[in-house]
């Protein structure tokens, strides 16, 4: 039973890990883009960066998943 309670509550951390992940991901998809828009620019190219960072982070992590882990509606 010790080792039941163990696991589950490793795969609840992994579970929180991704969703977080899948938030992050989201955010720095919006920030990078509004980024582009905004920034100057020799500055642009850091915001390709994030782009492709956070569309790494929804790819592995998912889109759905943060948004149903934490209840947020869109």
């Amino acid at each position: 039973m010790v080792l039941f309670d163990y696991v589950e509550s490793m795969m609840e951390g992994v579970e929180l890990l991704v969703a977080l992940g899948s938030i992050i991901g989201l955010l720095g998809l919006i920030a990078g883009f509004i980024g582009l828009l905004v920034m100057p620019r020799f500055r642009r190219h850091n915001m390709f960066y994030v782009i492709l960072i956070s569309v790494i982070l929804l790819i592995i992590c998912g889109f759905h998943t943060g948004l149903e882990y934490f209840g947020i509606r869109i």
